[in-house]
């Protein structure tokens, strides 16, 4: 028997189409603060476009503006499909859309302006604070409520993944936020010294931890087996992945905090956990990888698989390398140098990146009316060039980070030091060069991936949400 499904994708259209403008604009400057590093009087003597202002622009706008929202797009959709009921409420899912927008445009203003809290990743003033909240239980009413009216028995495990994030950062959020405001645009911690720094990196290690890779873990579960139609190659697998993840990133922060104030103990304790994320984060991603088996085939002529699956390489590579720069003795050369930046960029550009990339351009045609993209000519085409532009980034970075680290601690026989941090910085000078044409390369793709959802979106129809299927298929 049959009946009749009613998605609201006009929602998920509007993030797609904010994830496209915000990729460009947060990348464009990351591009610009790059070429800053490399040609400092490129900050005009003009305070608003000084790097220590734009940094935290370009971070906020990647990851909370192009990678939220991708979010916000792809849990929206993948809900809707695996649960075959239309979302909780269309009215609370479009204040999270103009509330986020709201937010992001706030940072926007407020960041270049130096109104900022100085957290990583948790700049923005208690006023837009307030607001990410409001958003973003809102979010969770929404995501929630509709897996509550499902239709589907089973909870399909990408949604674990984007259930697992909205609770995360929510309680990161709130715990790490609280402050005491003296005005309108300035608050301060509720938290003092080690204390401080503990709760922020307790929030920091874990946005990457269910921002940056739970929820793009969602994307992984849902739209690798749709673009390779294949089944996911262990379901089993993919449970034990999501708790073994969960578990363990909660403890893994302090490893940002070696050789510090932070208890020895508590430096100790990060370090190990970290080295056990290992093992659930590489399950994931050989589940992810092998969900091809039999389809691999298609690489040669599916861009989106190109993307995904490359997107997976990322994720490897930086899981490895997290853990390995946990351990103390390795950190004590890494840290505080451009290694961190490669291995951050490795999974912000590689991994997430290009899986939200993928599954956007999955997402494009379908909220367009289209069978594909405008030209999947120049998907690939996009394809190469941010993975030629991400090599340059992270390879550059690499060794700029190492050189760094060996000469800051290279020391004469007398104990002075062997090199001043003037020499550091020159030294280090053409690998920013490198640097800053790698990241113009990842933007001149996001610029195609902009051009071409323009033409596909102009030239297509409104989508048609309502979909006839047999009562017991599964989206």
């Amino acid at each position: 028997m049959d009946r009749e499904l009613n998605y609201n994708y006009r929602i998920v259209k509007q993030f797609t189409i904010a994830t496209v403008v915000w990729g460009v604009i947060g990348m464009l400057a990351g591009v610009f603060i790059a070429a800053q590093l490399a040609w400092p009087a490129l900050n005009f003597d003009i305070p608003w476009l000084t790097y220590g202002r734009l940094r935290p622009l370009h971070t906020n706008a990647v990851i909370f503006a192009f990678g939220i929202c991708g979010l916000f797009a792809t849990s929206y959709y993948v809900v809707q499909r695996t649960c075959q009921v239309r979302l909780f409420s269309d009215k609370l899912a479009e204040f999270t859309f103009w509330g986020w927008q709201l937010v992001l445009v706030s940072a926007a203003i407020t960041l270049p302006m130096g109104f900022t809290r100085g957290k990583e990743y948790a700049e923005l003033e208690w006023p837009i604070a307030l607001l990410i909240t409001v958003v973003w239980v809102t979010y969770a009413v929404v995501f929630f409520g509709t897996l509550i009216k499902r239709k589907v028995r089973h909870i399909y495990v990408a949604n674990w993944f984007f259930g697992a994030y909205i609770i995360a950062v929510a309680l990161l959020h709130v715990v790490n936020g609280a402050s005491m405001p003296v005005s309108m645009w300035k608050s301060y911690s509720a938290y003092a010294g080690v204390q401080d720094a503990m709760i922020q990196w307790w929030y920091g290690h874990n946005a990457v931890g269910f921002i940056l890779t739970a929820g793009y873990l969602g994307m992984v579960y849902y739209f690798i087996p749709k673009q390779a139609e294949r089944p996911v190659y262990s379901y089993r697998l993919s449970i034990v992945h999501f708790w073994a993840l969960i578990f363990t990133y909660m403890w893994a922060g302090p490893h940002h905090l070696h050789y510090t104030a932070l208890p020895d103990w508590t430096q100790s304790i990060g370090m190990v956990f970290s080295l056990i994320l290992l093992a659930p984060s590489w399950g994931g991603m050989i589940n992810g990888i092998m969900t091809l088996s039999g389809a691999w085939h298609k690489l040669r002529s599916d861009p989106l698989l190109k993307f995904m699956i490359v997107s997976l390489s990322f994720y490897g590579m930086a899981t490895f390398e997290g853990p390995m720069m946990s351990i103390k003795t390795v950190n004590a050369l890494s840290h505080y140098t451009d290694w961190g930046i490669a291995h951050v960029h490795s999974g912000a550009l590689g991994w997430v990146g290009f899986i939200t990339m993928g599954s956007i351009y999955y997402l494009i045609p379908r909220m367009s009316g289209k069978r594909e993209m405008w030209s999947v000519r120049l998907v690939d085409l996009h394809f190469w060039v941010a993975t030629i532009g991400v090599v340059l980034y992270i390879a550059s970075m690499w060794i700029a980070g190492v050189m760094q680290g060996l000469m800051w601690r290279a020391v004469n026989a007398d104990g002075t030091l062997t090199y001043t941090f003037a020499e550091g910085v020159k030294a280090t000078y053409p690998y920013y060069v490198i640097r800053f044409t790698g990241g113009l390369l990842y933007l001149a793709g996001m610029v195609m991936m902009a051009y071409n959802t323009f033409r596909t979106m102009r030239d297509g129809q409104p989508v048609e949400a309502r979909i006839p299927v047999l009562a017991t298929t599964h989206a």
